[in-house]
């Protein structure tokens, strides 16, 4: 069940790319129905989520590095598979409705579904390389998605703004993981979680965490890399909805969640998270105030909530 949930929007997109765009109706219909069965798996799963086990599927990857290409769903990739089927299924019916008729249908909504898929592999991998994997992958499908009007210089300033700081922060983020499997011999996430205290107490933990938070902080907009978002608002209304509220900014606060336990709870998180979380807070919010069109409020307003939540893991 895990691993239709997380490779079923791919299947779309697969799908949707065999589809001719004048096919505007059923290219909408293929692309609901995939989020929304994914949806009602990942619900079909409560129960056991809610009894505390952790639903796994994986198969071997690079056995000679120890490496599985596998995924894992407890209580928190649980509510961030939710939260990306979900509102997938909602922007996936207001894009229906939402392009105008010379927009390739096919093609918005095969992109729109490769970052599904690309964030639900964020959100379920089982080791920290498989998940750079994805993570690097909702960097590219984001730069198809925001530049997705081609013809627009703003949308394609924004798609190669959007791409070279996140995608620049993955690296960082690879960097991070490769340490952090250095210092514990695995990168599997259980593993990962379980050493906390190896990892903290280890002379490398500080260029570690800062590689990691380059990662979590490019990709959810902290300050001082937050000038993306505005940027990227040049996107189709539901990309916005959907990447830069609803999905992909969280994907630098599901990972503050993700690896808290591995490596959190030092005076250099409190600081760097707390005062980068600050930071962003009060100058999403500052800016917020002069801005004169909606997508720039919502963007810097945006900007500031999610400071406030990076804020709170500080």
């Amino acid at each position: 069940m895990v691993a239709l949930i997380a490779l079923l929007p791919f299947a779309g997109a697969l799908l949707l790319a065999l589809l001719p765009n004048e096919r505007r109706r059923l290219s909408a219909w293929l692309a609901g129905v995939f989020p929304l069965t994914g949806l009602a798996l990942a619900l079909m799963g409560a129960p056991s989520i809610f009894a505390g086990e952790v639903l796994r599927w994986s198969v071997d990857w690079v056995p000679a590095l120890g490496l599985s290409f596998g995924f894992r769903m407890d209580g928190l990739a649980w509510l961030f598979a939710l939260l990306i089927l979900g509102i997938g299924a909602l922007v996936v019916l207001y894009a229906a409705y939402y392009l105008h008729h010379e927009d390739p249908p096919a093609r918005f909504f095969q992109f729109l579904l490769l970052f599904m898929g690309a964030m639900l592999g964020v959100v379920l991998a089982d080791n920290l390389v498989l998940l750079v994997v994805f993570w690097e992958a909702t960097s590219l499908s984001s730069f198809l998605l925001i530049g997705y009007w081609k013809d627009r210089k703003d949308a394609r300033e924004g798609a190669r703004m959007a791409l070279a700081i996140t995608g620049a922060g993955g690296l960082a983020l690879l960097g991070g993981v490769l340490l952090i499997g250095h210092i514990v011999g695995s990168v599997q996430l259980d593993a990962v979680l379980a050493a906390g205290a190896t990892i903290r107490a280890h002379p490398l933990y500080v260029p570690a965490l800062v590689l990691v938070l380059l990662g979590a902080f490019t990709k959810s907009a902290q300050f001082p890399f937050h000038f993306w978002l505005p940027h990227a608002m040049a996107a189709p209304t539901p990309v916005s909805a959907y990447l830069h509220s609803a999905t992909m900014v969280k994907a630098g606060v599901f990972l503050l969640a993700r690896l808290y336990p591995a490596l959190g709870s030092s005076e250099p998180w409190f600081w760097i998270v707390s005062l980068v979380g600050l930071a962003t807070l009060l100058v999403g919010a500052y800016t917020a105030i002069f801005q004169h069109d909606l997508k720039g409020l919502l963007a810097y307003s945006t900007i500031s909530h999610l400071g406030l939540i990076t804020l709170l893991f500080g």
